[in-house]
């Protein structure tokens, strides 16, 4: 059961979704949480920081036809206020992306602060919001950096499979040097395994792994394949929206449920 709206806090809790490796549903996590939460009456912005956009098409809105965007907010030519979509048939709020992003990296890479605009550019918009997604590229770039450096927490999509557990160990390393540097309040606040089938013994592995070296920080709610959850952003649609009765939207339901309580629950 989700938990009902407590008072807004002063400021959103910022969590950026992050997984150097590709293809471990990120972006479909970050929209599927972000909608679950509006859904459950949580006022939620989605920052698409990954040139590909992903983000943005799976909230239903086409990427070429939109300005200002991400790229426009990070050089400086509009503020935040000015380039956020409110209210997508997605159900929340989006600053949405465009391959211009890829310029604001060039942009950014000479300036001195690089790591702090995304940060800076979220701060006058943060009280309007109980929860702040940024949905990061899959590398560690500059935006990723940007994206670490703005946010509370990090939740990482894990697909239960061969590697996965090294590419943790490697994210954990990065966490720890942007602590160490730029954000000393940074820290992995979740796992969440997707894209997983009980049938696969590797998976079934995988996952009790993460649960031995992650414990308490991998979510209790895991995702499962399924065909109505690949098939949503192709309509733009966030599945609780595309196929409310799909085991997929269930699931996103329950993750924001476990989120809620963790966040909220206290």
């Amino acid at each position: 059961m989700i938990l009902a709206k407590k008072s807004r806090k002063s400021l959103a809790h910022i969590v950026a979704l992050t997984n150097q490796k590709g293809g471990v549903a990120k972006t479909t996590t970050c929209v599927n949480l972000a909608a679950s939460l509006s859904a459950a009456r949580r006022k939620v912005l989605v920052v698409d920081l990954d040139a590909q956009a992903n983000a943005t098409m799976s909230s239903g809105i086409e990427p070429n036809d939109v300005s200002p965007n991400t790229y426009d907010v990070l050089v400086g030519k509009k503020d935040a206020q000015q380039a956020i979509i409110r209210q997508t048939k997605a159900l929340y709020d989006l600053l949405p992306s465009s391959r211009d992003v890829t310029a604001a990296e060039v942009f950014l890479q000479s300036k001195k602060d690089k790591h702090f605009y995304l940060k800076r550019a979220l701060q006058p918009i943060s009280h309007l919001y109980d929860y702040i997604f940024i949905d990061c590229p899959p590398a560690l770039n500059i935006m990723t950096v940007n994206a670490m450096t703005a946010a509370d927490g990090l939740i990482v999509p894990v697909q239960c499979e061969y590697l996965a557990l090294r590419g943790l160990a490697d994210l954990r390393n990065t966490v720890d040097g942007i602590r160490n540097t730029v954000n000393p309040k940074l820290e992995i606040e979740g796992l969440v395994r997707t894209m997983f089938d009980k049938r696969n013994r590797l998976a079934r592995e995988v996952s009790n792994q993460l649960l031995e070296v992650f414990s308490s920080k991998v979510y209790n709610v895991i995702i499962p394949r399924n065909v109505r959850l690949a098939e949503a952003p192709s309509y733009g649609l966030p599945i609780i929206i595309y196929d409310a009765k799909s085991s997929g939207s269930k699931t996103y339901l329950a993750l924001a449920g476990e989120f809620i309580r963790r966040h909220e629950g206290k």
